[in-house]
């Protein structure tokens, strides 16, 4: 059970970190009157563009590999 935790913990780590870098999230602090603020943005426009992207990519794959078994 420990092991199961561990991989999904490191799983959502990866994806936090991909969509850092592909521009799906982003983050910023404040400090105000001694206060710190955490903010995170979510940009569903930019996720929704990367999965037609690889949809697209992934059929184009299988229309390919019909194409070689014909």
């Amino acid at each position: 059970m420990r092991t199961l935790l561990v991989a999904v913990v490191l799983l959502l780590v990866a994806i936090a970190v991909f969509g850092y870098f592909r521009g799906w999230f982003h983050f910023s602090t404040e400090n105000t009157d001694q206060r710190p603020s955490a903010t995170v943005t979510v940009d569903p426009g930019k996720i929704k563009a990367d999965e037609n992207k690889v949809k697209e990519t992934v059929q184009g794959f299988g229309h390919k590999a019909k194409d070689n078994f014909k």
